[in-house]
């Protein structure tokens, strides 16, 4: 299964692999080139199929928990000021995408969207420590009766060129369900309440909506 941003970017590629084959075929004698050809278009194709999979996933629902909203590594536990919509201190968990991991984003727990916001920006790498502030990115704040308001960041890195967010302010949402994507980057902080239960560690790696973030 192929996430229904990717369905257009995989039918162009499709279609233009497929045209550079023919011209090869029709207009290279070079049988080495024609097979060179041929194996390098299945490796791209196969990339591309690849980050853009979505795999069917059976999620945790409990609003005692907050489930990873990517797959990827945790790169950052951390105490910090979040200053764009909290202006206090919160728990930053940081988990990092590399170009093989799904990238789907999905809500780590079920609430009310109480904040949605996106930030055009630059397209630092994503482990770089201002890739948070000056990246493209998009602030979304979900408000849980446990939890009370968790925010969570989808973060542009080198290679991304653009992020999809669904979040709409005053809508219902489940855990563990599409949220969004970011294509071709690369990584999503959360904000916890200083009380949440840290429940990973340091490059630990983690699976949207399987693995247990945090609990109450």
């Amino acid at each position: 299964m192929f996430h229904k941003e990717g369905h257009n970017i995989i039918t162009v590629s499709f279609i233009v692999i497929a045209l550079i084959n023919l011209v090869s075929r029709n207009f290279i004698e070079n049988s080495t080139i024609n097979y060179s050809v041929g194996v390098i278009s299945i490796l791209i194709l196969v990339l591309i199929l690849q980050f853009f999979r979505n795999p069917k996933r059976v999620a945790i629902i409990d609003d005692n928990l907050i489930t990873s909203p990517v797959d990827g590594k945790v790169v950052a536990i951390e105490k910090v000021y979040e200053k764009e919509y909290f202006k206090d201190e919160r728990i930053q968990i940081s988990i990092f995408m590399s170009p093989v991991n799904v990238h789907v984003t999905r809500y780590a727990l079920s609430g009310k969207i109480k904040f949605s916001k996106y930030h055009p920006g630059k397209y630092l790498v994503a482990w770089h420590p201002k890739s948070s502030e000056k990246n493209e990115r998009t602030t979304v704040v979900v408000e849980n009766k446990i939890f009370g308001q968790v925010l969570y960041r989808q973060i542009a890195g080198l290679l991304a060129r653009r992020i999809v967010n669904y979040a709409k302010v005053g809508e219902s949402v489940n855990q563990g369900t599409d949220a969004g994507f970011i294509k071709f980057g690369s990584r999503v902080d959360l904000f916890l309440p200083l009380d949440a239960k840290i429940k990973v560690e340091i490059n630990q790696v983690v699976s949207g909506a399987e693995d247990i973030i945090a609990e109450k």
